[in-house]
């Protein structure tokens, strides 16, 4: 099982990335995942991305491959893997395509999560975070005991500039911008399957099951 989840920010992709890895028994390779730890264990290629973060900048594609192709090429990897948002462009996939070519491990199946705007954003826009502690919680999903409040410390909870609506509707149109041409790309290999995104987790959780093992379309 070779699958790749494609979704914008606040889809569920990482939530059905953990729990589908487990029972098909593969890694989860997230990217972001995957620079945090490589920078927090100081690893040759993660002082390179550390170096990036550091000054808020991007990490180059070239680097992030370099960090896939060393994870793919670990022994758990061999029986499969499931890609969590990545990649986000064409040419992170063609760069993908070449690396997994090299390792004798095309992908099968390309899963993308279709949610509706005003749904991420109910999704994304809910978020708050301690003032002190920096716990995070969500008004509909993780809320706390009571409003306003950190169930951690009692400090006063507080929305993130980040997290507002003006800022996240930028994120998303940047993420339709670079990602149309992407899925065009991977319809075109006759990868890339549809799954919506809303509703019960259970219920998705099924549909994606059932498009990563069934035909793409």
């Amino acid at each position: 099982m070779r699958v790749a989840f494609l979704g914008p920010p606040g889809a569920g992709k990482g939530t059905q990335a953990r729990e589908l890895a487990r029972e098909w028994n593969v890694p989860h390779v997230a990217t972001g995942d995957m620079l945090r730890e490589a920078a927090a264990a100081g690893t040759p290629l993660g002082r390179e991305a550390k170096g990036y973060m550091d000054r808020g900048a991007l990490v180059p594609d070239d680097v992030i491959i370099r960090m896939i192709a060393e994870r793919l090429g670990q022994a758990d990897a061999r029986g499969g893997f499931l890609l969590d948002g990545f990649p986000r462009t064409t040419p992170q996939a063609e760069a993908l395509e070449r690396l997994l070519k090299d390792l004798g491990q095309p992908l099968e199946r390309v899963v993308y999560f279709d949610v509706s705007e005003p749904e991420l954003l109910r999704r994304l826009t809910g978020r708050r975070v301690c003032r002190n502690c920096q716990t995070a919680f969500h008004l509909i999903s993780a809320p706390p005991k009571t409003p306003g409040v950190c169930d951690r410390c009692g400090g006063e909870l507080y929305q993130r500039e980040d997290d507002k609506e003006g800022t996240m509707r930028n994120r998303l149109a940047v993420y339709a911008r670079q990602t149309a041409p992407l899925l065009d790309w991977y319809r075109g290999r006759g990868l890339l399957v549809s799954v919506r995104g809303e509703g019960a987790i259970d219920e998705i959780r099924r549909a994606v099951r059932e498009a990563a093992r069934g035909a793409a379309a």
